[in-house]
């Protein structure tokens, strides 16, 4: 449920935190004056790191977290109280107009020694007044867990190992393809149920035009996505923002795709 009420709107009013002096850091919010492409560009890119680099520069410098092997580990050693179910049903068939909620925030509930909830906020400053760790934008749903954070840190271009389990397994079930991804990858069965869906969905929208396009580099040379990528963007896009919660943008996290940097949250990822 997402967190309201006036004692939070009038702490936030006054940045200051409920109870004491200290002010609220500042949001993790894209940055809507930073220039060019976001990115850890790699072979299958199609860009350089001249044109798409990971870091944010707009009114300040950010630069994301770097993620050993250390660092990954730790988030995989968190045990979340209030996971998620997998899902049953195709939400691109049962909610096809499924929208993500834009201001909403997803925050980490520290609540013993490495152990957490997940709780949607109405906005960051709100989910920081109640004590949260931003840990992604957009409302919490299936991929938000520390778990699949960590698996999406650990394999910065997912778009391939996906892209091979949905060909291996044309004509095979929604469990088949659900299987390969999770292993492929490492996410949490919830998360890896909602890809596989999405991955049918292209299946469905985007057969024809992915086909055509698969060894096409991700990135056009002005920055655009291949077509197989936008047709993604465009049919799968908004129903997988609404149902995994967590994506790399939303979560800060550099791809091998590239994207405009004032799509990108600046999330740190420091958990306590």
């Amino acid at each position: 449920m997402i967190k309201q009420g006036l004692f939070i709107c009038a702490c936030a009013a006054i940045l200051t935190s409920c109870g004491t002096d200290s002010p609220l850091t500042p949001p993790p919010l894209p940055d809507p004056t930073c220039e060019g492409l976001y990115g850890a560009p790699n072979m299958n890119t199609g860009l350089s790191t001249e044109v798409c680099f990971a870091r944010i520069e707009g009114v300040e410098l950010w630069t994301p977290r770097v993620w050993d092997a250390a660092a990954v580990a730790d988030l995989r050693s968190w045990t979340l109280e209030n996971p998620p179910t997998v899902p049953t049903e195709d939400p691109y068939l049962t909610t096809p107009d499924l929208q993500p909620d834009q201001d909403a925030t997803c925050a980490v509930m520290v609540t013993g020694e490495q152990t957490y909830r997940l709780e949607t906020f109405e906005s960051a400053t709100a989910a920081e007044i109640a004590g949260g760790i931003v840990t992604h934008g957009g409302a919490c749903a299936l991929c938000s867990s520390l778990g699949d954070l960590a698996a999406y840190a650990e394999t910065p271009d997912q778009a391939g190992p996906v892209r091979q389990c949905a060909v291996d397994n044309l004509g095979g079930t929604v469990e088949e393809l659900d299987a390969c991804i999770q292993d492929a990858v490492g996410f949490t069965p919830p998360c890896s149920r909602i890809w596989a869906y999405n991955a049918l969905n292209d299946r469905r929208e985007c057969y024809s035009v992915c086909i055509a396009n698969l060894g096409s580099p991700y990135n056009e040379e002005d920055g655009s996505l291949n077509p197989c990528l936008q047709c993604d963007e465009d049919n799968s896009g908004p129903v997988f923002k609404a149902s995994a919660g967590r994506t790399r943008r939303n979560s800060g996290l550099a791809a091998a795709i590239c994207r405009p940097c004032d799509s990108v949250w600046r999330v740190d990822h420091t958990y306590e």
